[in-house]
């Protein structure tokens, strides 16, 4: 274990029981929700920072707790093929089970210490609070929901309860019992597909890709939950030619033609503030790239590209969604999801109209007695 997962607490852990580990014979637990299993000794925190161990269990100590609220559009997570034009309400709490070295958020992400936490919502809180903000959806987002999988999963149930959606921002990094809890409490998802090598996952994020490309496998096969697909091109890392080949041939091989592709813009952060920004050139050549592969739905994104972010017909070429930025500038879908012009199915989860959302950006902060007050 390195650093951060062997660190030693002054203070006893404070959280609610967590799931998914077991007593190693030499009297460690290991935690079995992620493929790292860090294995734990008496008040040790496992790498992501909030699942720890107290006593003879373990426990996540975020539960409740939120590094903020914020209604953003749908759009945003990226989902483009997911109630488009609809609001979604977004939070996140802590910590990460990745140490991406071009986190782009990395205050909230990388924290170790619990005083960005300043907002306290139980689940049903947040219901409550996507119903008043007038959210179609919740997302867990900012961090890798997987690593507060019990808090995102009492939410999920809430918010199913009124009526609400909801939508996990994950880089897929999960073994397989607890994939299969988190994704059945999800209606929709973004997996964040960080580059199509072992080399890339293992020097840059301390990860492995195999479990990401299995977690990509379980949603097409085995779930009913609409998903999409985010790769963030970082030059000289993974912007190759050839390497977007290779990932956009496997997503047409193994997921088919209709799983949304986003090539997103790098921009220096974190421990790669010397590397420079994604041109728009590289984005507008991957997405060529996977159009030629096949793949139907390509975007790019963290640049200002109308034509590359707007949504169009397989069949006919129809724009059938337009985008400028997250403003919705067309729509030519039947109330069924057919295109207008030649009556071909655009994959998605669609409702008759479009939300009327736009790009705007509500902070809000949920009170002691569960009132919502925009910031």
């Amino acid at each position: 274990m390195n650093k951060m997962e062997t660190s030693q607490l002054d203070n006893d852990l404070q959280g609610v029981p967590a799931r998914y580990w077991h007593t190693l014979e030499d009297g460690r637990i290991q935690c079995d929700l992620c493929p790292r299993f860090c294995k734990l000794r008496e008040r040790q925190r496992g790498l992501c920072f909030v699942r720890g161990r107290q006593g003879n269990e373990i426990v996540l100590t975020t539960y409740g707790r939120s590094s903020g609220f914020c209604v953003d559009p749908i759009e945003k997570k990226p989902l483009n093929h997911f109630l488009p034009g609809t609001p979604v309400l977004s939070f996140g709490t802590a910590g990460c089970n990745l140490t991406c070295k071009f986190c782009q958020n990395w205050d909230i992400s990388k924290a170790r210490e619990f005083d960005r936490l300043q907002d306290r919502a139980t689940p049903d809180d947040i219901a409550r609070a996507a119903k008043s903000t007038g959210a179609r959806s919740v997302a867990f987002t900012y961090n890798d929901p997987v690593i507060f999988l019990e808090y995102a999963v009492d939410v999920a149930t809430a918010c199913r309860e009124a009526d609400i959606r909801t939508v996990g921002v994950t880089a897929g990094y999960i073994t397989e019992q607890p994939r299969e809890e988190f994704f059945a409490s999800m209606d929709a998802a973004n997996v964040d597909l960080k580059a199509f090598t072992e080399g890339f996952y293992k020097q840059l994020c301390s990860a492995e890709l195999a479990p990401v490309l299995e977690t990509l496998r379980y949603l097409k096969h085995e779930t009913d939950v609409w998903f999409e697909i985010t790769t963030l091109l970082i030059p000289g890392h993974n912007d190759s030619a050839k390497e977007v080949a290779a990932l956009s041939e496997w997503v047409m091989d193994e997921l088919g033609p209709d799983v949304p592709l986003h090539f997103s813009a790098f921009h220096p952060d974190w421990k790669m503030r010397d590397t420079p920004s994604t041109p728009p050139s590289t984005l507008q050549a991957a997405r060529a790239i996977a159009i030629e592969t096949g793949l139907r739905y390509i975007y790019t994104g963290n640049v200002h590209d109308e034509a590359g972010q707007s949504t169009y017909c397989h069949g006919c070429g129809t724009r059938l969604i337009g985008r400028d930025w997250y403003e919705l500038t067309d729509w030519n879908l039947t109330p069924d999801g057919d295109c207008v012009a030649c009556g071909e199915t655009c994959a998605g989860v669609f409702e008759a109209q479009p939300g009327t959302w736009g790009q705007r950006r509500l902070p809000v902060r949920i009170d002691p007695i569960s009132n919502v007050l925009g910031a």
